[in-house]
């Protein structure tokens, strides 16, 4: 290879690279595509919010894990706003009581959800891949993993618009958490893009990265086919067994 082609990308080609990641993204997935378009019955709606839940708790769990790695009491300071984000603090519920509103307006339990008596194994092994992930990485890659959060206020936008029309028996009290996470994520985003701009300063690091960005799309896509199967195919783990 010559110098051209292992010379680091400027900073802003290496963020369009980043940013171009979003067609895997799970927006794009057909469960979805489907849900967006009101093509998802009741019992699949509560199913994405059960499983989704064990994402939520685990997201606080993840982000402790990064700066328990990290020695920079700034970074500190600034990502444990993420942990009170979903856990909640100061007198503020966080987006954890959020999601419980929703998984309620769906018409939930709160105690099935605590107890994660609807989680499909397949969703628990990507969240704990990524869980586990984070908590062996440089704190800087664990913060790269993140960086999904770059399309998520589209995702959230999208819910907000659609779910009213398409799903009419759900409760107002279950948007708060879209609504919430609006704001957060973009703030959240500007911190994180800059770590990893900052800390990539190799073609080989850029390349890395783009690879561990990559593997958490695939804990989100890989999530959404396990729901596939279960919800819209009908065909859960040992769906077959007596």
């Amino acid at each position: 290879m010559n110098d051209v082609e292992t010379a680091p990308w400027t900073r802003g080609e290496f963020e369009r690279r980043l940013r171009a990641k979003e067609k895997y993204y799970h927006v794009n997935h057909e469960f979805h595509v489907r849900m967006h378009a009101g093509g998802l019955d009741k019992p699949a709606i509560q199913g994405w919010v059960a499983n989704r839940f064990y994402y939520q708790v685990s997201i606080p769990v993840k982000d402790a894990a990064l700066m328990s790695n990290c020695p920079d009491r700034e970074v500190r300071r600034e990502w444990v706003k993420r942990i009170v984000d979903h856990d909640g603090g100061g007198g503020a519920e966080g987006g954890i009581e959020a999601w419980l509103q929703l998984g309620e307006a769906v018409g939930l339990d709160r105690g099935d959800l605590w107890s994660h008596a609807h989680l499909l194994p397949g969703v628990k092994f990507a969240i704990d891949a990524y869980v586990n992930f984070a908590r062996r990485q440089p704190w800087q890659v664990a913060a790269g993993s993140s960086l999904t959060e770059l399309f998520a206020p589209n995702i959230h936008q999208r819910r907000l618009e659609h779910w009213p029309q398409h799903y009419p028996w759900i409760s107002e009290q279950g948007y708060n958490y879209f609504r919430k996470r609006l704001s957060e994520a973009r703030r959240d985003v500007v911190h994180g893009l800059n770590i990893t701009l900052d800390y990539c300063r190799t073609r080989e690091q850029q390349e890395a990265m783009l690879d561990v960005l990559q593997f958490k799309l695939d804990v989100l896509w890989t999530m959404l086919d396990c729901m596939w199967m279960a919800y819209v195919e009908h065909r859960p783990p040992y769906h077959n067994v007596e």
